[in-house]
Formats: C-alpha cells, structure tokens, sequence
C-alpha cells in the first residue's frame, strides 16, 4: 500500500523490478570478469578466483615445495584458495547487496 490509502501502481512496480533484475544481471556479469587474489605462507601460494568464486589460476613458489611434506603445501593451497574466496565473497557484497536490499522492498518478490 501506498501512503495515503492508494494502490501501488503495478506497471511502475514491473519497471522497478526489471531494471532491478538487469542491474543485477549486470553486477554478475562484472563479477564473473572481474579476478581477485588471495595468498598463504607469506605469499608462497596464491590464488586467483572471479567474483563469482571460481577459480582461475594458482602460483606456488618452488620455495614452498619440499617433496617430504607435501602436507604443508596441500594446505597452503587450502588456505590461498579460502583467502581468494573470502575477497571474492565481499566483492559480491559490495556490488550485489545494494541490489539485493533495493529487491527486499518490492512487495511479493522472495527476497
């Protein structure tokens, strides 16, 4: 309801949440384009994922590599990886959750 007793205008509403919806289309296609990095061990190992989360590319110095412990650099990877994902997760805050919380005000959208 509108303030005032009146009815939401439904073709206004339609529009708000189309370009909503293409706003967020576009906020995911520049994530997906866009690379952060994340790294452990004082950057013997780094990672490289999209702002989606998907990963795209990992360096391991060959300082980090010792044959008899390969634990260690498995979790090296483990933790760059996290790291690239955590950057990656508040990219998506910063460009997506403005659009999320302007979608939450539409009346009968599942946000």
């Amino acid at each position: 309801m509108i303030p005032g007793g009146g009815q939401p205008n439904m073709q206004q509403l339609l529009q708000q949440a189309q370009k909503m919806q293409q706003d967020l289309a576009a906020a995911q296609e520049e994530l997906a384009r866009t690379h952060v990095e994340g790294s452990a061990g004082g950057g013997l190992v780094k990672a490289t994922v999209t702002g989606s989360g998907e990963l795209q590319g990992l360096v391991i110095d060959p300082k980090a590599v010792d044959p008899d412990d390969t634990e260690t650099l498995a979790d090296l990877v483990v933790a760059a990886v996290r790291d690239a994902n955590h950057a990656a997760q508040e990219l998506q805050q910063q460009k997506l959750g403005p659009l999320a919380q302007g979608l939450g005000g539409m009346p009968g959208l599942p946000f």
